[in-house]
């Protein structure tokens, strides 16, 4: 749990991301979700903010999550896999946590399947960060956070 007195933000990865670096490596890259975590952890901490991070293949936990934390945080930042083309409950939870939340995306998903294309969840979000691999965590971070108003504290 992030030490108490810094902004918070939720890191939530979806379905399918535990494999990052081992499945489809063509699309998705040979960076690791630990990976991810350190880099979107180093952004936020250098911003004197703490990050969360939570991963699931099942959407109902990964709602669990959000509404459990929804007090404790102050913004979202999403990967919802495969649940971001499907989950209207997913979608209905993003907004009923009432935070800011920006979606993230390894690939450019309007470049692949026409299934894709459609975010359930694009709606009730801030923005969307897609096709910049392992970059478009930190981009989403460095998004949010500016959002926020969190700067970096001073020297």
């Amino acid at each position: 749990m992030p030490a108490t007195g810094h902004p918070v933000i939720l890191l939530v990865h979806g379905p399918n991301l535990n494999l990052l670096g081992e499945r489809k490596p063509e699309v998705y890259g040979t960076t690791t979700l630990l990976d991810i975590e350190a880099d979107v952890a180093a952004v936020v901490g250098a911003r004197g903010a703490a990050v969360l991070c939570y991963q699931s293949n099942h959407e109902g936990a990964l709602i669990d999550f959000l509404h459990e934390h929804r007090k404790l945080a102050r913004g979202v930042v999403i990967n919802a896999g495969a649940y971001t083309h499907t989950s209207v409950a997913l979608r209905d939870a993003i907004e009923a946590i009432q935070l800011p939340v920006v979606e993230v995306h390894i690939s450019n998903t309007h470049a692949r399947e026409g299934f894709r294309h459609i975010s359930m969840i694009a709606e009730v979000c801030l923005g969307q960060v897609t096709g910049l691999g392992r970059a478009g965590y930190t981009a989403a971070a460095t998004l949010l956070l500016d959002h926020l108003g969190v700067a970096p504290p001073a020297p």
